[in-house]
């Protein structure tokens, strides 16, 4: 059986399909080939079109059942994973009502707070594990505030990952771990929060059914199979946000073990089976993939807006014709500590881990008679790495404290000057992997349609691809380095 991942992130959707026996990716693609475009009405807001989330779809799978001719024939399941916290809103026709409010939209920070205070501290913490936040829940508040006419029409709100299982199968049905995520779930009750709702005067059915992340959640449509070029009835049978399902594609399943990603956002990502939190909420927890009502499994995860969209940035804006590889060798000509230049990445809303907080980018210590734009590249995977480590001391008080992150070979990963950086501000070893997002939502498609017995018959293509250790050759550097950008960062 072959098995087809999508991976709807916010730059690109991608399609990718693996021999289920083997694990072998044997086709993917991606698109656009640019970038997705982010509509960003006033300051700190961000939306995308759906509709150009599913064009971008089509064309990655047409890609690749093409380039599989007569083999597109034996793809048996498909498995979704998709950028988390969105909101996506439908009337009874299943129709649209306005573009996506997306993860890194700030708009909704003041509605999280508000119910924070209103709820309590206490009984947000003990039984939603998160502050309201700026996550889903929060984004329905703030339409309801806002755009009363519309939020009047609405028949059901879902996850970006529900909207694409919907347009593939006809199924409005979500995920356990999607509840939990766009913080809906009372993880004492194990149910929706009836607390949450009522403050928010939200009516329960407005959330659609909800099911195991390994589960079928609907078969493939007559008409959008053949406009895809597949067969049809083929089985959804995984759902996942793309920071659990990184963490699946990594075989990243049990306490202890934590997963790594750095493409326009970063992301650490621990797995335990203790209902831990952090008082500020500055990192939060959701229910993991193979999470059951009987075996605790659930995410501790750390993110960083602005990651690998500020080595974007900076590409665009500065490296002109360069290649992010072109970058990197030049970067690799300058010493550790950027000599004095420091730059915070928070130029893309508000940062969790810093309590909702939008400071924005800043770049200090820059001196125009030494300072290259060798030493900005430099500065600028420095300033990432060092956020992760800011976030990971964080992480260590709810008990997440590793010694090994596992990490896919992508994004800032390819980066030997990240890698070397992150390995030695935060005293970890990487482990890099030939896998990514849609390679995991594939493998969960194997899964949740009961193709592999057991979750580590699906992990038979996982290899590893190196290894990045702790240096000890000018360690003394990095931390000093990091100390500076620290005191920066308290300062703004």
């Amino acid at each position: 059986m072959l098995l087809l991942g999508i991976d709807l992130g916010s730059s690109s959707v991608k399609a990718s399909v693996i021999d289920g026996e083997t694990g072998k990716c044997l086709e993917t693609a991606f698109y656009p080939k640019d970038e997705m475009k982010i509509i960003a009405h006033k300051p700190g807001w961000a939306e995308q079109d759906t509709e150009t989330w599913w064009k971008n779809l089509k064309a990655a799978i047409t890609e690749c059942t093409t380039k599989l001719g007569q083999k597109k024939k034996d793809i048996g399941a498909i498995g979704i994973s998709y950028q988390m916290h969105g909101l996506v809103a439908v009337d009874k026709s299943d129709k649209v009502l306005r573009p996506a409010i997306i993860w890194c939209d700030s708009r909704a920070v003041e509605f999280g707070e508000k119910a924070l205070n209103s709820l309590g501290k206490d009984y947000c913490l003990s039984h939603l594990l998160n502050s309201p936040g700026n996550f889903t829940a929060s984004k329905l508040a703030w339409v309801k505030e806002n755009e009363p006419g519309l939020f009047s029409k609405i028949h059901k709100i879902m996850l970006p990952g529900d909207f694409i299982a919907l347009r593939l199968t006809g199924e409005l049905v979500t995920s356990y771990t999607g509840l939990s995520e766009g913080i809906f779930w009372d993880f004492s009750k194990n149910s929706v929060s009836g607390e949450l709702m009522k403050y928010f005067g939200f009516d329960v059915s407005i959330l659609p059914e909800a099911a195991p992340s390994f589960s079928t959640h609907g078969t493939l449509l007559k008409s959008v199979a053949l406009d895809l070029g597949l067969p049809e009835g083929i089985p959804v049978s995984y759902r996942a946000g793309d920071q659990p399902n990184n963490a699946l594609s990594l075989n990243v399943l049990n306490p202890g073990e934590v997963a790594a990603t750095a493409g326009t956002s970063g992301v650490i990502y621990g797995v335990t089976d203790k209902k831990k939190f952090d008082p500020l909420s500055r990192v939060n927890t959701f229910l993991h993939v193979n999470h059951t009502f009987t075996s605790t499994r659930l995410g501790v995860l750390l993110c960083i807006n602005g990651t690998g969209i500020l080595n974007s940035w900076i590409r665009r804006n500065m490296g002109g014709v360069l290649s992010y590889n072109d970058m990197n060798d030049l970067a690799e000509k300058v010493v550790p500590g950027s000599e004095g230049l420091s730059i915070l990445p928070f130029g893309n809303g508000s940062e969790r881990m810093l309590e909702n907080k939008n400071s924005g980018a800043y770049i200090a210590g820059l001196n125009f008679n030494t300072h290259t734009s060798a030493h900005m590249f430099r500065a600028v995977q420095e300033g990432i790495a060092f956020s992760f480590r800011y976030g990971l001391d964080i992480m260590k008080e709810t008990g997440i404290a590793p010694e090994v992150i596992r990490a896919g070979e992508a994004n800032m990963f390819l980066s030997r000057i990240f890698r070397e950086t992150l390995s030695n501000v935060t005293g970890t070893v990487i482990h890099l992997y030939n896998t990514d997002g849609s390679i995991g939502a594939a493998r969960g498609a194997g899964i949740g349609c009961g193709y592999y017995k057991s979750e580590n018959e699906a992990f038979k293509g996982l290899i590893g691809l190196g290894v990045t250790e702790p240096s000890k050759i000018r360690p003394a550097e990095t931390e000093e380095a990091y100390l500076k950008w620290k005191s920066l960062l308290l300062k703004v």
